[in-house]
C-alpha cells in the first residue's frame, strides 16, 4: 500500500508564512515605537512638575472623581506621578480604583491589610497600591544596583525605614557626578529632579504605559 507522507509545503504557503512573519514584526516595531514616545512624553510631563511649587501635604481629601487631584500647590511624592502621567492622559485614580475595585482581594494579600473597601479618594495617592497595580498592569523589572538598569520613564520604589515608602520618576537628565540618570520625586520640598536612585532601599521596579486596551 502507498505510505502518505506529510504534505510539502506550497510556494504559496511560504509566501503566506513569510507575509505573517513580516506583519508580526511590523507589529512590534509600531508598538515599541509607540511605547518609546509615550514614556518620552511622560518624562517631559515629570520633568515640567518640577517648575511647580508644591507644599508637601499627606493630608486625606475628598476630591471628584474620575480626573480628581488635590489642591496644586499641595501634594506628596505619589501625587507626581499621578500628575505627570495624566498630563499624558492616563488618570491613576481611575485606573486604580477600577482594579481595586475588582480586584481588592489581590491588594489586600499583598498588603497584609484588609481595609473595608475601594476609596477613589486616596487608594491612588498610596505607594504600596501603585506598587500592587503597576505589578499587575506594567512591566516589572529587575532591583540591581546598576545605573544604567534604571532607564527613563521607569517608576521606582523606595523603602526610607520605618515603614514609611517612597516613588518617583527616572528622567531622561543625567547627574554630572555620577552620570547617572536622575529622578523626579517630592520627598519634602515639592518636585525636584535630583540624583537619588540609590540613596534609599529599591522595593519596586516598574514601567507602565497606560490602559491595554
Amino acid at each position: 500500500m502507498p505510505t502518505h507522507g506529510p504534505r510539502p509545503v506550497t510556494a504559496v504557503a511560504l509566501a503566506a508564512m513569510f507575509a505573517a512573519v513580516l506583519v508580526a514584526d511590523h507589529v512590534k516595531r509600531v508598538q515599541s515605537s509607540v511605547r518609546q514616545e509615550f514614556l518620552k512624553r511622560l518624562v517631559a510631563a515629570a520633568i515640567e512638575r518640577t517648575h511647580h511649587a508644591v507644599r508637601y501635604d499627606p493630608s486625606y481629601v475628598r476630591i471628584p472623581y474620575p480626573g480628581g487631584d488635590v489642591p496644586a500647590d499641595t501634594g506628596v511624592c505619589t501625587d507626581e506621578v499621578i500628575r505627570a502621567y495624566r498630563a499624558v492622559g492616563v488618570d491613576l485614580q481611575k485606573e486604580v480604583h477600577e482594579d481595586m475595585t475588582h480586584n481588592f482581594s489581590a491588594y489586600t494579600r499583598a498588603l497584609g491589610h484588609f481595609a473595608g473597601r475601594p476609596d477613589a479618594n486616596i487608594d491612588h495617592r498610596r505607594v504600596p497600591n501603585l506598587m500592587v497595580f503597576f505589578s499587575r498592569h506594567g512591566e516589572v523589572l529587575k532591583i540591581t544596583g546598576r545605573g544604567e538598569d534604571y532607564a527613563p520613564g521607569d517608576l521606582v520604589t523606595w523603602d526610607l525605614g520605618g515603614n514609611v515608602t517612597h516613588i518617583g520618576i527616572v528622567v531622561d537628565q543625567k547627574s554630572p557626578a555620577s552620570g547617572r540618570y536622575m529622578v523626579v520625586h517630592n520627598i519634602g520640598q515639592g518636585p525636584q529632579m535630583e540624583d537619588v536612585l540609590f540613596d534609599w532601599k529599591i522595593t519596586g521596579h516598574y514601567r507602565y504605559f497606560g490602559p491595554q486596551h
